[in-house]
Parts: C-alpha cells; sequence; structure tokens
C-alpha cells in the first residue's frame, strides 16, 4: 500500500505534539485539515489511529509505532540532503576591497542558504581571469566580453570630510574645498565641472595617494583632507556624523558596479546569485 507522504508527515507531528491544534500550527495548517487528513489515513489503514476521548490525543500502540519509524525516515532523509549540500563546492565570488566590507558583506549576511551553495568570497582590487570566479562585481561601463552582466549601482562620489576638519568654518561654495587638503582622487576636477565650479585657485593635494576608498574614508576622519567619496558606501558615517558631505552634488558615472558570470557557465547557482544582487541593490542594509 502506498500512502501519501504528507499524510503521514501529519500523522508523526499529531503524535509528536500530542495535539492535533499544535501539529496544524507547527505544519502551517489549519486544524480542520489536520483532522481531515488523519481520518482519511485511518479510513486508508482501514483502523483508528488516536483515542478520540483522551486529552491531549492518545495514539493507538499501532499508530505510535508508525510515527515513530515515519519520524526516523524523515530524518534519514534530512540528513542525506545535509550530506549532498556537503559536497556542493563553493560560489566564487570576488569584489574589491571597499565595495566588498561597505556594500556587499551586509547584504550577503541575509542572502538565503537553504538549498544554495557555500559562497567563497575573494577580496581583491585586481581583475580575475573568468576561470578563477563563478561571480565577480566589478567597475566599469559594461561589455565585458564572455561575461553576462548584472548591474547593481552607479559609481557615485561627493566630497567628504571631518567635523573636525571643518571646525568653525562654513563651506557653502565649491570652491572653498581649495582652502583645504585634498585626498588624491582621478574624479576631482570632473566633479568640479558638474558642480558647476570655475576653480579660482590650484588645488592642494595630499601627498599620499591611497589605493583603496576605504583608506581614503578612514584618512578622512583622521582629518587628513577632503576624500571623494560614494555616499551610497558611505552612509553610515554620514548618518551618525563622523562625516559630513557640504554639497549636494553628487557626481553619478558613467561607470557601474556590475555582478559579472561566465555567459557560458550552464549552472542556476551563479545566475541565482547574481539576480539577487541586483534585487539588493533597491533594498536598504
Amino acid at each position: 500500500m502506498r500512502l501519501p507522504l504528507e499524510s503521514l508527515r501529519i500523522l508523526e507531528a499529531c503524535v509528536s505534539t500530542g495535539s492535533f491544534a499544535r501539529a496544524a500550527e507547527q505544519l502551517c495548517l489549519t486544524p480542520a485539515a489536520v483532522s481531515l487528513r488523519i481520518r482519511t489515513l485511518e479510513a486508508e489503514l482501514g483502523q483508528p489511529l488516536f483515542e478520540r476521548a483522551a486529552r491531549p490525543v492518545v495514539p493507538t500502540p499501532a499508530a505510535a509505532l508508525l510515527a515513530a519509524r515515519v519520524r526516523a525516515a524523515l530524518e534519514n532523509v534530512a540528513g542525506a540532503i545535509d550530506e549532498f549540500q556537503a559536497t556542493i563546492p563553493p560560489l566564487r565570488l570576488t569584489a574589491p576591497p571597499t565595495f566588498a566590507s561597505r556594500w556587499l558583506a551586509p547584504r550577503l549576511a541575509r542572502y538565503p542558504s537553504a538549498g544554495t551553495s557555500p559562497i567563497e568570497v575573494d577580496v581583491s582590487a585586481d581583475v580575475r581571469d573568468p576561470s578563477a570566479f563563478d561571480v565577480a562585481i566589478r567597475t566599469g561601463r559594461g561589455g565585458w566580453q564572455g561575461l553576462e552582466e548584472y548591474p547593481l549601482v552607479p559609481v557615485e562620489v561627493t566630497p567628504m570630510l571631518a567635523p573636525s576638519l571643518l571646525a568653525t568654518r562654513t563651506v557653502i561654495l565649491p570652491d572653498a574645498l581649495a582652502d583645504f587638503e585634498l585626498l588624491p582622487h582621478p574624479d576631482w576636477h570632473a566633479w568640479f565641472r558638474g558642480a558647476r565650479c570655475e576653480l579660482s585657485r590650484a588645488l592642494r593635494f595630499v601627498a599620499i595617494d591611497y589605493p583603496t576608498h576605504e583608506l581614503d574614508a578612514n584618512a578622512a576622519l583622521a582629518g587628513v583632507g577632503v576624500a571623494l567619496l560614494s555616499p551610497v558606501l558611505f552612509r553610515p558615517l554620514l548618518e551618525k556624523g563622523l562625516l559630513i558631505a557640504p554639497f549636494s552634488y553628487v557626481l553619478s558615472g558613467p561607470a557601474w558596479h556590475f555582478a559579472l558570470m561566465r555567459a557560458d557557465d550552464p549552472r542556476l547557482a551563479p545566475r541565482q546569485l547574481c539576480a539577487w544582487l541586483r534585487e539588493q541593490a533597491h533594498e536598504p542594509v
């Protein structure tokens, strides 16, 4: 005799909890649905499974034995699934340092783990060969040959500085930034052009050119100079008042942050991760 697995699972829950109502709650069913399934199962087996007069419900000896064997079978299935998932190779995800720490890490914590491959994160500013990753986050304008592209967020920058550096001064116009030392960044002149600022004085730059935006932010926090930083990546520092963004103008693009995967990769897991990352671009941390 073949019986529906769902009916046997309901029987096991009723025996384990000692209550149709608690079993229904555990299985996200209505008590009426559980009661109907049990009556149907009794009809299929040709004998009662519970002593209806007892509270809590008491299974018959035969039903208790059946439920115990169903429970053992379900545990074996769960164990088999765990063993299978343990053999799934991890997805290799590579990302540049600042984006990895400021954008990726807080979001990856909520990536659904059930039934998915484990994720192995490689943090590097170097561009990896496509054979060395399953999913890569990189910055550019698109058009990578042989790669499938998922645009995440545009590259945005605006000047930020520590309140201690500003002191009692009021920065109203972008030209006032010439009073400060600026942390080197290739987009400073593009930002001034976008802000419609014609500089009347030469800009002064800090002698150290830090290799990552994270280090630029740390230098700005220490009052070393004004940094050109992403308001998306460094929003927490702005919200806490640790840095100030004195101007509303934000230089956006033309480069974007993309999630990339090999176009010839037939697996579903990398595509699911890329699609999930794209969804996260529209969600708050």
